[in-house]
């Protein structure tokens, strides 16, 4: 059990906060096992395109740079998860 995704979290929010694009259709999800092992998924959304990245998670952390979003979602998943 303690390799499943125990703990998931959703944050919502405007890149371009200001320009009047985007609104809060972006969002970094994280879903990361008891270890802290798994994944956050992002999107970032404008009205005329949208990109999406998933960077690994290790550990509570990641290789790749973490924007606030993302460590935001990683933490508050990781007070969701069982041994919290």
């Amino acid at each position: 059990l303690k390799k499943s995704i125990q703990g998931t979290e959703t944050i919502r929010f405007n890149p371009f906060e200001g320009d009047g694009s985007g609104g809060n259709q972006s969002f970094a999800t994280a879903l990361l096992n008891e270890t802290g092992d798994g994944v956050v998924f992002s999107s970032l959304y404008a009205r005329d395109r949208m990109c999406v990245f998933a960077k690994p998670i290790k550990g509570f952390d990641s290789d790749h740079e973490l924007s606030t979003e993302e460590r935001g979602a990683i933490e508050k998943a990781r007070h969701t998860l069982p041994s919290a």
